[in-house]
């Protein structure tokens, strides 16, 4: 296969997705945390803390900060959006066409690879725009010095980002890891990237940030600030007071750490195209199993499918969303073993053994976290399934969209009835009240979601590192009381959750209405 033929392959295949949702929500999050990274000078929030201090906002310093912020987040995020490609060529058709050429296996993951590593460079480019007129806006140095701003993104970032690229890749072609298990287990894999990454002995510089700490320490130690035990910490923290500034002008480009950036980024590539030893590239007769994806999940693909009728197309009555509700959340819960309700009854028992403190803070975030391949089902199941025409002569599409999410609600509500039994044996008003925010958010945010992006990996997309943060007690976006102490909620009142809730069901309904109106 020509370099040409292989610059076309992939960049063909990245026109096609940055044209998704997913890639404008991702994206959008990454310039969000861009801008948490270099926060206002009086802010307590922050993403990087040099032991109580942080730099004068120059080149250096923005450009490390947003850099380092923006391939935290395209690490776990960014996966989210380019993963999926070989299995939709699958799906589609595209890739038995591929398999009628001369094109092979490592060409074609090699293009892949190229494609999501484009995927995620476009967003650091937005990224490095981001940082610049973040410097110029903060106004603490307003000398723009190129060189300093832009090598973080390229020696820190990238490379890290091209294992996100390359473990895409290798995800789609490894049969336990095309489904929803496989975006959970990444979820939990970029974690400890983030966190081991930080370390001094993380092979070939880990996140490129103890390159930095020397002559951070320096610097400080230069203008005689202290330098606390603490360290260099990177994560969305809040501080007690307003960290202090420091002039830092950035760290020396070594050759050793140039060559270990070079050594990760082709030992991404190298890992990108290694499952050629084992992918069938679209044979059949290989015993590769068709849509693998939809088949992990206990979904056939469209042609293997027998349709046993849809849930409430029966004349719509007052008595029959009783039905259509049933009907909805059987599809939902449809293929779950019962080794998955097992753990939810034992996690469920649990509730009753621990401490009461345990109850919102730990155990009702695990048994919030369990369903999360399942509420990804709502609002996305009909498109990956080849029904969305079908389900669109629906006599009352509103309705049927109305069960879909109580079906959602009443499987949130299922996985976390211990907890509020266990606060409403203890008298926690405040706890039940709050609790009412998972039944009414999480599946709203997946219907609406579902709906927009027509897909699954929105959803886990956003909610993990949502999750995360709550249990991180990030009070903010604790919308389920997780963080509460002493009995005083420090997370968003339950009617602002309530509120929310009701805007992204009705965000989801008129998606669905103006998707409806447009194929009409």
């Amino acid at each position: 296969m020509t370099v040409r033929a292989l610059a076309g392959l992939a960049v063909g295949d990245f026109r096609e997705r940055v044209r998704r949702p997913v890639y404008a929500v991702t994206l959008l999050a990454a310039v969000g945390l861009g801008r948490l990274a270099v926060p206002d000078a009086g802010s307590r929030w922050g993403v990087i803390d040099v032991g109580g201090n942080r730099g004068v906002y120059n080149s250096a310093w923005v450009g490390t900060a947003t850099a380092l912020a923006g391939a935290l987040w395209l690490t776990v995020g960014g996966f989210y959006v380019v993963r999926g490609a070989i299995v939709r060529d699958d799906t589609t058709g595209v890739g038995q066409v591929l398999a009628a050429t001369p094109l092979r296996s490592a060409g074609y993951l090699a293009a892949k690879f190229l494609s999501n590593l484009l995927v995620l460079a476009s967003m650091l480019g937005v990224l490095a725009g981001t940082a610049l007129v973040r410097q110029l806006l903060a106004g603490e140095d307003r000398s723009v010095d190129p060189v300093a701003l832009l090598a973080p993104f390229l020696l820190v970032a990238l490379p890290v980002l091209a294992v996100t690229a390359a473990a895409a890749v290798l995800f789609e072609t490894v049969p336990p890891l095309r489904a929803g298990f496989g975006n959970v287990l990444w979820f939990g894999s970029a974690l400890l990237i983030a966190i081991g990454g930080q370390s001094a002995h993380a092979p070939f510089g880990g996140l490129g940030v103890q390159h930095a700490v020397p002559s951070l320490r320096r610097a400080l130690e230069e203008q005689q600030l202290a330098y606390s035990q603490d360290g260099f910490s990177i994560g969305l923290t809040e501080t007690e007071h307003p960290l202090h500034p420091f002039r830092w002008d950035g760290a020396p480009l070594t050759g050793g750490f140039l060559s270990a950036r070079l050594a990760l980024f082709l030992l991404a590539a190298a890992a990108a195209v290694l499952p050629a030893l084992w992918f069938g590239r679209f044979d059949r007769t290989a015993g590769r199993p068709k849509a693998a994806e939809g088949r992990a999940e206990g979904r056939r693909p469209p042609e293997e499918r027998e349709f046993t009728g849809l849930p409430g197309t029966v004349p719509v009555r007052a008595g029959a969303f009783g039905r259509l509700l049933a009907g909805e959340a059987r599809i939902l819960v449809q293929g779950v073993p019962r080794t998955w309700w097992a753990v939810v009854a034992v996690l469920s028992a649990a509730v009753f053994a621990v401490p009461e403190p345990a109850v919102g803070g730990l155990l009702l975030p695990v048994l919030w976290l369990w369903p999360v391949l399942l509420w990804s089902r709502l609002g996305s199941q009909q498109a990956e399934h080849g029904l969305a025409e079908l389900l669109g002569a629906h006599p009352a599409p509103r309705r049927r969209l109305l069960a879909e999410w109580a079906a959602g609600v009443l499987l949130t509500a299922l996985t976390g009835l211990a907890p509020l039994l266990r606060m409403l044996a203890a008298g926690d008003g405040a706890g039940a009240a709050h609790w009412l925010g998972g039944p009414l958010l999480v599946p709203s945010l997946a219907l609406a979601l579902g709906v927009v992006s027509r897909g699954h990996r929105l959803f886990q997309a956003l909610y993990l590192p949502l999750w995360y943060l709550l249990v991180n007690r990030v009070a903010a976006v604790d919308f389920m009381g997780a963080a509460r102490t002493a009995g005083h909620p420090d997370g968003p009142h339950p009617l602002l959750v309530a509120a929310l809730s009701a805007a992204l069901l009705a965000a989801a309904a008129l998606a669905a209405e103006a998707r409806r109106g447009r194929a009409g």
